[in-house]
């Protein structure tokens, strides 16, 4: 169960079987303190999806060595170690009437917003990197910086001014975006407006009310005007 082909279950814990034993004051041991377990399931082979994406994502690039390559070397690599030295463990128990006398366990991959918001930390603290003197490896641009590691992203272009409009980018700005006059976050006022500060109005919208339901199977509503503030960066 589980098999695909060049893609099974993950191997390398298959098989191998461990139990945990809490120790008498002797020093023998005695019964398991949490059941003995073994590996079993289906547990993800990250290891074929680590060699499949650098077959597919890396090949291309491998002998060219420009920074632009370099850094995307560099950052798949490190995307794909946020999934794989992060795998966890999961077991299910067996025995009578809900006991845990024994239990299964098998490795997952970590869930998908997890390493999203991983690689989204190493993103806002990436260092920015040029090329060294032997061309074949890069090093940060400034010499206090500390070097980037295999898990952290790097980047070697400053991104674009996206507060104002760019033909060339395909930046349209943020004048006229609504905006969050309450948020901290990247919806805020204050960060998406530039600093350029924002306008405030009051519009009316058309809006569903006094819904009701009749039987069957119908639901009629009623039309309302409600009053909203927008504001809009400048």
């Amino acid at each position: 169960m589980g098999d695909l082909v060049e893609c099974s279950c993950d191997k390398m814990t298959k098989g191998n079987r461990l139990a945990k034993f809490a120790r008498t004051p002797e020093g023998k041991k005695s019964l398991p303190t949490e059941g003995d377990w073994e590996w079993g399931g289906c547990g993800d082979n990250v290891n074929f999806g680590f060699k499949k994406s650098r077959d597919f994502m890396d090949a291309p690039y491998r002998k060219r060595s420009d920074i632009k390559t370099l850094v995307k070397l560099h950052n798949n690599d490190a995307g794909r170690l946020a999934v794989r030295n992060f795998m966890r463990t999961e077991c299910k128990c067996h025995g009578l009437s809900g006991s845990c006398t024994v239990r299964t366990c098998w490795r997952k991959m970590p869930p998908f917003r997890e390493v999203g918001n991983r690689l989204k930390e190493s993103f806002d603290g990436a260092a920015k990197v040029i090329p060294s003197n032997d061309g074949h490896s890069f090093i940060t641009e400034g010499p206090t910086i500390k070097p980037p590691g295999r898990f952290d992203l790097i980047y070697s272009e400053d991104s674009p001014d996206f507060c104002k409009a760019n033909r060339k980018t395909g930046s349209l700005g943020t004048t006229g975006r609504q905006c969050n006059a309450t948020s901290p976050g990247v919806d805020g006022c204050e960060l998406l407006c530039c600093g350029r500060g924002y306008d405030t109005r009051v519009v009316k919208e058309k809006v569903n009310c006094g819904c009701r339901f009749h039987w069957c199977c119908e639901v009629t509503c009623n039309t309302c005007l409600v009053k909203k503030t927008v504001h809009a960066c400048r």
